[in-house]
C-alpha cells in the first residue's frame, strides 16, 4: 500500500460514528491509515480520530428542527470545508448526514479531492431526486443494503455494497441469558426493552407513548421486568416522563445491545434501532411520530408502504408499525401483547430475521477498504 491514507470524515450521530470507528479500525489494522479528521463522535475518537466538531452538532429532527439551524450547520460546514482542503487529503468520506454531507463533498470534488459517500440515501424510500444530487456530489457510494448499487449504476453512479457493520458486530445467535446476567434480569421473567430514539426531539414527541404502554403491560403482568437504553446526554430528559408507578425499570447508560440480546420484545422508534433489534432476532414493535408539518411533507415524500428497516428488507409488514396518531400507548401495548400471546409468530419471524441478518453479511472492513484504495490508487 505504500503511506497510509489521510482522510477526511464526516459522521453525524450515534450510527455514523459505529461506522466511521469500524471503518478507521479496519484501516489502521491494515496499516492503510496515516491520519483522520473532520467531525466524529466519541468512538471515533477513542481510535484517534482528530474531531474538529462532535457529531452530536450535526444532529437535527426533522425539517423545522433543520431549518433553525440551518445557519448554524451552514457556518460548520464553510469552515470544515476551508480547513479539510488545507489538509491535502487522500479522500474526503461522507459517512451519512447527506443534508450536511453532500454539499461538502460538491466541494471538496470541485476542487480535485476523491469523495466517497458511506451509506446511500433512502432513494427508494423517499426523494428520488436526490439521484441528480449524489452524482455530482460522490465519485462512489458505499452501500448497506444489497438491493442499493444497481438502483445507483443505473443512474451512471459508481457504488459497491459493502455490507451492514451491524450485521458483522451482532452475533448470528446472541446470547440473552448472558446479556441478562450483564443487566442482573431473572432469566424466568418477561423483558421488555424500550428504545424511544436517541434524540431530544424524538424522547419529547415518542417516550411518553412508550412508556405509557410499558405501565399498561405491566399492570396486567406486575413481573415484567424493564429496560431502557439511555443515549448520552438524554438521562435527565427521559426521567421527568417515567410514570411514578411504573417498576422493574432500568435506565441504562447507553448498552443497548444488552438491553436487546436480553428482551423478549422491544419497542423501538423508527430508524437504525430498528435494523439491531431484527438483527438481535427480536420481535418488536415500531414506533414513531413526528410535528403534524414533518408528517405531512414526509407522507408527500413517501414511495413505499414501509417505513421500517426490517419490513423495508422483508418487503411486507413483518412486525406492526405504529406511527403518528396510531403511536399511542393503548396501541403499543396491544401489539407487544400480541407478540407475548402468539410465540409461532416469533418463531417465524425470528427465522425471517435471521434470512435478512445473512443477506446483509459481508466482509464489510475488507470491502470498504478496496473501493477506497481502488479509488485512491493506493
Amino acid at each position: 500500500m505504500g503511506p497510509g491514507l489521510r482522510l477526511g470524515l464526516v459522521a453525524g450521530e450515534a450510527s455514523g460514528d459505529l461506522i466511521g470507528s469500524l471503518l478507521l479500525q479496519s484501516l489502521q489494522q491494515r496499516g492503510a491509515l496515516s491520519g483522520a479528521m473532520g467531525i466524529g463522535g466519541p468512538r471515533m475518537q477513542a481510535l484517534g480520530f482528530e474531531a474538529w466538531w462532535p457529531s452530536e452538532r450535526l444532529s437535527v429532527f426533522g425539517f423545522t428542527d433543520a431549518l433553525k439551524r440551518l445557519p448554524e450547520l451552514l457556518w460548520i460546514r464553510r469552515r470544515l470545508g476551508t480547513r479539510l482542503l488545507r489538509e491535502r487529503l487522500d479522500a474526503f468520506v461522507g459517512i451519512d448526514a447527506p443534508d450536511f454531507n453532500f454539499g461538502l463533498e460538491r466541494r471538496l470534488r470541485q476542487a480535485g479531492v476523491k469523495t466517497v459517500h458511506y451509506v446511500c440515501p433512502s432513494i427508494w424510500a423517499w426523494r428520488p431526486e436526490r439521484v441528480e444530487t449524489i452524482r455530482r456530489a460522490a465519485d462512489h457510494v458505499l452501500c448497506l443494503f444489497p438491493f442499493e448499487p444497481a438502483l445507483l449504476q443505473a443512474a451512471g453512479i459508481a457504488a459497491s455494497f459493502v455490507g451492514h457493520p451491524l450485521a458483522e458486530v451482532i452475533p448470528i445467535e446472541p446470547d440473552r441469558a448472558a446479556a441478562r446476567g450483564r443487566l442482573g434480569l431473572a432469566e424466568e421473567r418477561r423483558v421488555l426493552a424500550l428504545l424511544p430514539g436517541s434524540r431530544a426531539s424524538e424522547i419529547d414527541l415518542i417516550a411518553p407513548a412508550v412508556l405509557g404502554a410499558a405501565q399498561r403491560l405491566q399492570n396486567s403482568d406486575p413481573g415484567l421486568q424493564l429496560v431502557l437504553p439511555c443515549a448520552p446526554g438524554m438521562s435527565s430528559r427521559l426521567q421527568p416522563l417515567i410514570p411514578a408507578g411504573l417498576a422493574n425499570l432500568q435506565v441504562l447508560e447507553g448498552q443497548a445491545h444488552d438491553a436487546l440480546a436480553a428482551c423478549d420484545v422491544a419497542i423501538v422508534a423508527s430508524g437504525t434501532a430498528t435494523l439491531e433489534a431484527a438483527l438481535f432476532k427480536r420481535p418488536m414493535v415500531i414506533a414513531y411520530r413526528v410535528s403534524p408539518a414533518n408528517h405531512r411533507r414526509m407522507k408527500k415524500l413517501q414511495l413505499q408502504p414501509w417505513v421500517g428497516l426490517p419490513n423495508v428488507l422483508a418487503r411486507e409488514f413483518l412486525v406492526p408499525e405504529c406511527l403518528q396518531d396510531a403511536c399511542t400507548p393503548e396501541t403499543l401495548a396491544r401489539e407487544v401483547q400480541a407478540w407475548f400471546d402468539h410465540p409461532a409468530r416469533v418463531a417465524t419471524t425470528v427465522t425471517r430475521f435471521h434470512e435478512i441478518h445473512d443477506a446483509l453479511r459481508a466482509d464489510t472492513a475488507q470491502r470498504t477498504h478496496d473501493a477506497i484504495a481502488q479509488l485512491t490508487r493506493r
